[in-house]
C-alpha cells in the first residue's frame, strides 16, 4: 500500500470492506450505560475515552494536576505529534471532573496505574458486555464515534478538530462524510 493509500485508510470511517469503524450514537449510549456500573477506575477510564474520543495512551497519560475543575476541563498531551509538545483542553461534565480529581492519589502520577494493553482490554470486554461487536468494537471506534456524535451536533469542525488533537481539520473532516441524521433529513427532502 502506498503512503497516500495508507494514510487514507487510517483516516477513513469505513475499512477496506466497507464496514463503519465507529460507534453509533445508540452504541454509544449503551457503552455509557454500562461504564456506569464499573468499578471506579474501569468506569472512569471508560468514560474519558466516551467523554473526549481521547487516544488510549493519551487518557493513560493524564495526571492529576492536569485536572482543572476551577475552568472545568482536562488537559491532554497529544501523544500523536511525538516531536512537538502539543495540549489540548477539553470541557468534561464537573461531577466527572470532580470523581476524577477524587481518584488521583498522591504516589502516584498518573490516575489509570494499568498499561495501554490493560485500557484496551477493559474498553473491550465492556463493548462484548453490551452486544457490541465488529471492527468497531474497540477504543479507537470509541474515539471515531466521538467524531460522529460531534459532528451530528453541528459542532465547528476547529472545535472537532481541537479536542480530538488532529493536527490537520482535513483528517476531522472525515466526521462530515458518514450518513448520519442530518444526511438523512436532506435525503428524505428528495425522497
Amino acid at each position: 500500500m502506498s503512503g497516500e493509500a495508507r494514510e487514507f485508510a487510517e483516516m477513513d470511517i469505513y475499512d477496506r470492506q466497507g464496514r463503519r469503524k465507529y460507534l453509533t450514537g445508540a452504541e454509544r449510549r449503551r457503552f455509557r450505560a454500562h461504564a456506569e456500573t464499573l468499578a471506579a477506575r474501569e468506569r472512569t477510564f471508560c468514560l474519558m475515552l466516551y467523554f473526549t474520543g481521547a487516544r488510549i495512551s493519551e487518557a493513560l497519560e493524564l495526571s492529576p494536576e492536569r485536572i482543572d475543575t476551577a475552568v472545568g476541563v482536562i488537559v491532554l498531551r497529544s501523544l500523536k505529534r511525538r516531536k512537538k509538545l502539543v495540549f489540548r483542553a477539553i470541557p468534561l461534565p464537573r461531577p466527572y471532573l470532580q470523581e476524577l480529581k477524587a481518584l488521583a492519589s498522591p504516589r502516584r502520577d498518573r490516575l489509570w496505574p494499568f498499561s495501554r494493553k490493560t485500557g484496551y482490554r477493559i474498553v473491550c470486554k465492556a463493548m462484548r458486555a453490551v452486544k457490541i461487536f465488529g471492527v468497531h468494537a474497540c477504543p479507537k471506534g470509541l474515539r471515531h464515534g466521538f467524531g460522529m456524535a460531534c459532528a451530528e451536533q453541528n459542532i465547528p469542525l476547529p472545535t472537532i478538530s481541537k479536542w480530538m488533537g488532529h493536527s490537520s481539520i482535513k483528517t476531522t473532516s472525515i466526521y462530515l462524510n458518514a450518513v448520519g441524521r442530518e444526511e438523512r433529513r436532506y435525503a428524505k427532502r428528495i425522497w
